[in-house]
């Protein structure tokens, strides 16, 4: 090695963030090492994304076979679905296990250093791995940590993993509770609600803010309720928070006001799932070595380039990336900051632009987004002195849909009116999660809804959704 050091890039972490990095940087003819304490693929494979997208795919199907009303209008007649939990379950098993495998051969194959342990800085261009055989140091030019993050548990909750527990445990899908409670609706409570009532659970959905999905933009979360809450077996209390959580049978929750903290209720429910949000799995990874601090949520403080900062200065040859460092909790954001840092450390300096990196929730229908949200984008128009536009259509005038029977949802577009720049996209309905993709990489290139509108879609497809969209913003321009 030129440089003297046993590898010219050791990544701590193997998510979908590490991975990639792996995967960019011996695309860029780097000798590679990654370290990860469990297993492969992080909690995107393991604990997240992957498990969840096979529990809702399973848990979807039965929902569709049991709605006879849709059905009968396509003309078909089902009699009597049932489903074996044990074999959803299992579904979602071994699928973690042959993307887990893929990623493990991936990166075999390109001699990739796969080490068992835990990894941890010791110093500049060091990372100590305790391992099953002890501990062991190695060397690198550049270290990548990518740590990830854990489930947010609010104080007050206990955890016994079989009655109360976190989308962790929810994952395996060990048993059905006739009714269970979910705290919090982002992302994570939506999609267990949509399980669990798909099975036939009912249940009890607490945000503490005063409104449901509050990360969401307001049409759409209002949309969402009418469609994914209202019809369905759930419960909503808004405004309220899960003071205390006493695993057993029946688990016992006490429920406060969110801004007086009065207890108002107690709930007896036969479990809890608590989905509160991440936080970054930051502690004892060295940082100390090399006169690092996390912020005060924990999440290390990294450049536009992914190089972690001390007292704002990069820290040579030390990034990280996903979860750890609080930007954008996804796996594919990951991703895209392990490629970019690996493209700066080889001297082609690479930023992520936030702004196009897309988010799906796969409830049935899903909701999709990009860039801002209405409120966010009157912000930047009041402070950049521009004016917002918006336009809307539905799905229930796009042929697709209608042939599918699925004309629940919205496609909606904010732009800006003197330039008509596409500031975010914003869709709920079948199959939202890919239809976003062409918005995102529209915002990417900075593309104008004048430009948009004439871009050609292929009929009768759900893609016209967005393109109906784009013209009805150049329309009203």
């Amino acid at each position: 090695m030129s440089h003297g050091f046993d590898y010219d890039l050791v990544i701590v972490g193997a998510g979908v963030g590490g991975h990639g990095a792996a995967l960019h940087a011996v695309s860029c003819g780097l000798k590679t090492a990654i370290i990860e304490a469990g297993d492969m693929g992080g909690t995107c494979v393991n604990r997240g994304c992957i498990p969840s997208k096979a529990l809702l795919a399973a848990s979807g199907r039965v929902r569709e076979l049991r709605n006879a009303e849709h059905l009968r209008a396509l003309g078909i007649q089902v009699e009597q679905v049932s489903f074996e939990r044990q074999a959803i379950a299992d579904h979602a098993k071994n699928l973690v296990s042959k993307i887990r495998g893929d990623m493990s051969n991936s990166l075999k194959r390109l001699g990739v250093d796969v080490i068992q342990g835990r990894g941890k800085l010791a110093g500049a261009h060091k990372v100590a791995i305790a391992t099953a055989s002890g501990e062991k140091v190695v060397t690198a030019q550049d270290i990548i940590l990518s740590p990830g993050s854990v489930p947010f548990v609010p104080p007050g909750v206990q955890l016994d993993g079989k009655t109360v527990f976190t989308s962790d445990d929810g994952l395996k899908l060990d048993w059905l509770p006739s009714w269970v409670a979910i705290i919090g609706s982002g992302y994570i409570g939506l999609e267990f609600a949509d399980i669990y009532t798909a099975l036939g659970s009912e249940v009890t959905l607490i945000e503490a803010l005063d409104q449901l999905m509050p990360g969401f933009d307001p049409d759409i979360a209002k949309l969402a309720q009418r469609v994914l809450i209202a019809p369905r077996d759930i419960e909503t209390k808004v405004g309220t928070l899960a003071m205390k959580v006493t695993p057993g049978s029946p688990v016992v929750i006490e429920l406060a006001d969110a801004k007086t903290k009065e207890v108002v209720d107690v709930l007896e429910v036969d479990a809890c799932l608590v989905a509160t949000g991440r936080i970054p799995a930051t502690q004892d990874l060295g940082l100390e070595t090399v006169g690092i601090e996390t912020d005060r949520r924990g999440f290390i403080t990294v450049n536009d380039q992914m190089a972690v900062l001390l007292d704002g200065q990069p820290v040579p040859h030390l990034w990280a990336i996903g979860d750890a460092t609080g930007k954008m909790m996804l796996a594919h954001a990951a991703s895209a900051q392990g490629i970019a840092a690996v493209e700066t450390m080889c001297g082609r300096s690479r930023t992520v632009d936030y702004r196009s990196i897309p988010a799906a929730a796969f409830t049935h229908p899903e909701v999709s987004f990009v860039g801002m949200t209405e409120p966010a984008a009157q912000e930047l128009g009041k402070a950049e002195g521009f004016q917002v536009a918006t336009a809307r259509t539905y799905f229930k005038g796009n042929s697709k849909a209608i042939a599918e029977g699925e004309t629940d949802g919205m496609a909606k577009v904010i732009y800006r009116q003197d330039t008509g720049e596409l500031l975010g996209a914003h869709i709920i309905g079948l199959h939202a999660s890919d239809l976003i993709q062409e918005a995102a990489n529209a915002i990417a290139q900075r593309r104008s809804v004048h430009e948009l509108a004439f871009l050609v879609h292929t009929h009768p497809t759900l893609s016209e959704v967005l393109d109906e969209a784009y013209k009805r913003a150049l329309a009203t321009h």
